[in-house]
Parts: structure tokens; sequence; C-alpha cells
């Protein structure tokens, strides 16, 4: 099994290049399905969320597979390779699952140690098993990313340090429209950051909410849990006219709230703050020139949230991090000579058999106990001579270095290639 990551996020790139390669559900499932019909690549899936697009394959070789999987990228962001190379990042094989692991941690967030990164995770793994594209290699490696994700948050208070995108947007528009408590809220979308959204509102007290969404059973349901007011996304410009707040978190692909349709309904220029979380952008840019209208968005929190949390947290998920890929790498080692040592030993089977077979014609005389005990002897003597080389080719495996102990054990012994590899073919594959 070889990882490769080839993706895009807010470390690498602005937020306007971020909204040309962001994608809805449809989009995903087009760029996993992509992905893991390239030539080199057998397993695949996407993490996507409003500040990175990455895709993890399990690949058979590094040169042809990086090429093939930026290229989705590079098509999906209507630029030349040129202009979108230096934006990517490309991580392999040891280097993929360190990163993974520390996007699963929260430390790669845009917001340190936010938590709705580990469902975002999560979901990529749904849809990769959902669509068929991710099997035994994938969902082993994002299994453990989960659970460092979880040990980090368990064992430390970085997620507790760490506000959320929503928290630190509403701190910022305090200056405009003061707290939360008392105000007029409304939260454009119904998915997780919506649903974050409205949560945290709730939470701080504010007076009215609505939910306002394109399909009404969504709002309906996002609005229940909180005791908002469901909207049609008709009405929107109605509640921009009332709210002292408006966040909106929807992923559509064009603008929904207008310079105009703001215009319009604040004529006298009271006091609005309007957080665009969205990628691509909700709101029209164009809106921040307007009286009264305070406008925040991902590409002006970004910086903010990058210094949100303690450099002593962060150092304990790090430790955390590493201390989980070292055991993942060293497992995934030790599992790489497990096919060679069981053909090793089938082998040294086979040629007890054939002794046993050979004394027998040999020997047509010899009772069954006797038989018994020559047998015994010998499979001890071959397991004695076996067990050192098995133990040490195990150990060996742990040490870095370009030395394949495995395949040296393969070659000293004359192993069959293809009983190698049939130790882990899926049942029923030739």
């Amino acid at each position: 099994m070889s990882v490769l990551v080839v993706g895009i996020s807010h470390n690498s790139a602005p937020v306007s290049l971020l909204e040309r390669v962001a994608l809805d559900a449809d989009g995903v499932h087009k760029l996993v399905h992509d992905a893991a019909s390239c030539e080199h690549v057998t397993e695949a899936t996407v993490i996507s969320t409003c500040n990175r697009l990455e895709i993890y394959a399990d690949v058979d070789r590094f040169h042809g597979s990086v090429e093939e999987v930026s290229r989705l990228l590079v098509q999906r962001a209507g630029e030349t390779a040129e202009a979108m190379l230096p934006h990517l990042y490309v991580h392999y094989d040891d280097g993929a699952v360190s990163h993974l692991f520390q996007v699963a941690a929260g430390l790669d967030s845009m917001a340190v140690g936010e938590g709705q990164i580990l469902g975002q995770t999560r979901e990529a793994l749904r849809l990769g098993q959902e669509l068929g594209t991710v099997g035994s290699g994938l969902n082993t490696l994002f299994q453990q990313a989960l659970r460092v994700g979880k040990r980090s948050r368990a064992e430390t208070d970085i997620d507790r340090a760490a506000p959320s995108l929503v928290t630190a947007a509403l701190e910022r528009s305090g200056a405009a429209v003061g707290e939360v408590a008392g105000k007029r809220v409304v939260v454009v979308g119904a998915g997780a950051m919506a649903g974050l959204s409205t949560a945290t509102v709730s939470r701080l007290g504010a007076a009215h909410v609505t939910v306002v969404n394109r399909t009404a059973g969504n709002a309906d349901r996002l609005a229940g849990q909180y005791g908002a007011r469901p909207a049609p996304l008709a009405q929107l410009p109605a509640e921009l006219a009332q709210a002292d707040i408006v966040i909106t978190c929807t992923g559509a692909t064009g603008v929904l709230v207008t310079t105009d349709m703001v215009r319009e309904a604040r004529p006298d220029g009271r006091p609005l703050a309007l957080i665009d979380l969205a990628l691509p952008h909700d709101v029209d840019p164009g809106v921040a020139d307007l009286p009264g209208v305070t406008l925040i968005n991902l590409a002006e929190l970004a910086e903010e949230l990058r210094t949100s949390v303690t450099g002593q947290e962060v150092g304990n998920v790090r430790r955390i991090v590493a201390q989980e890929v070292a055991a993942f790498l060293s497992a995934r080692r030790q599992a790489s000579v497990t096919p060679t040592v069981v053909a090793l030993r089938s082998m040294a089977t086979s040629v007890v058999d054939a002794e046993m077979e050979r004394l027998a014609g040999r020997l047509p005389d010899l009772d069954e106990d006797s038989r018994a005990e020559v047998l015994q002897a010998v499979r001890r003597v071959a397991d004695k001579l076996l067990h050192q080389p098995t133990v040490r080719v195990r150990e060996l495996a742990n040490e870095t270095g370009a030395v394949s102990y495995a395949a040296a054990l393969a070659e000293l012994f004359a192993l069959d290639p293809e009983a190698v590899d049939a130790v882990t073919r899926p049942e029923g594959l030739e």
C-alpha cells in the first residue's frame, strides 16, 4: 500500500482560488470516481471542506499517479497547470499518513483544533465505502486517523482552546452590532456549518433565529432542533431587512446576497453584520461599501485563526500525532513482511511433507508411533531454523532505509513470488 495525497487548502492557495475548486455533493462524487478511474490508482476518496479539497489514493506507483491525480484538480480550477501547480501540495506514503493524521487532529485547519474536520474526515471514508472506491488500505488508514483525532481531543484541550469559524466571526462582528444576545440572527443554509452557526447563536442568547434554505424540509429540520423559525430562500430579502446578523454558509455556486438586495433591504443604513463562511462566497463583496454594513469572510478570518490556539496545546497534539504515525508505520511495515514469512513457513511445511513421503517409501515397515516421532522431530528442526530469520525480519522491517528485508528473505530462500502474493490476494480473486 502506497498512499498519495494531492490537495489544495487555505495553507497553499488564496480564497479566490479555493472558490474555483469548491464542489457540491455531486461534484465530490464525480471527483472520487474520476480519481478511482486513474490508471495507477487502486482506491480513492476525497476530503472536501470550505477551505480544503484533497484526493487520497492508494497507488501502485508514484510517477504517473501524481500526474493523473493532480490533473483532476487543475481541470476543476479552470486554470493552466502552470498557474495551478504552485498551489497544490503532494504527500506520499509515510508523509501522506502523517498529513491525514494532522488533518484529523485539527492541526491543519484554518481554526486550529476545530472539531468539524473530524466529521468531514469520517464523511470522506463513508463516501468512499458507499461508492466502492475505498478498500482495505484506505479504510484502515482513515479508521486510524479518526481514532487519532478523537484521542487528540480527549487528551488535550485543543478543541476547547480553539474558536470555531463561527465563534471567531461573531467576535469580530461585535464591534459593529454588539453581542449576539438579544439580536435577530438569520442563518442561510442547512448543512454542517449552518448547524454549527445556529447552535452557536442560540447558545449565545440570540433573541430570534431564522434558518433560510432553498429546501424547506432541511430548513424545518435544522430550525426545529434549536427552536428557530424556518423560512424559504425567496424570503431572504425580507429577512435581511429585519436582521442584525446574517450568517451565510450554503456552498451554492452563485452569489445569493447581492449588493442591490442589501441596499434595498437597508435603505436607512442601520448596522448589519454579514458573515460569509461559504466557498464559493454567498455574499457579493461589494456590500462592504454600503453604509452600516460590515462584511466578514473567510479570507479575513484566516490569519487571525492561525494564532488563536496556544503553542502548548498544539505541541501536545503534535506529540500525539507523532506517536500515532510512528505506531501506524511500524505496524504497516511489520504487516508488509507477513506474506513472505507465511510463504517461507509454507515452503518449509512442503519440504517436511515431501521428506516424510520419501521416508515412508524407504522404510515401509516404520510403525505409526515412530513415524509420528520422526515427523515431530523434523518439524521442530524446521521451526528452529526459521524462527530467528522470521523474528529478525519483523524487527528489521521497523528500521528505515532502502533495504527490503522481506525481499531479501524471499530471494535467499528462492520463494515463488506467486506464493507470496497469494497470501494477501482477496478471496476469489485470480
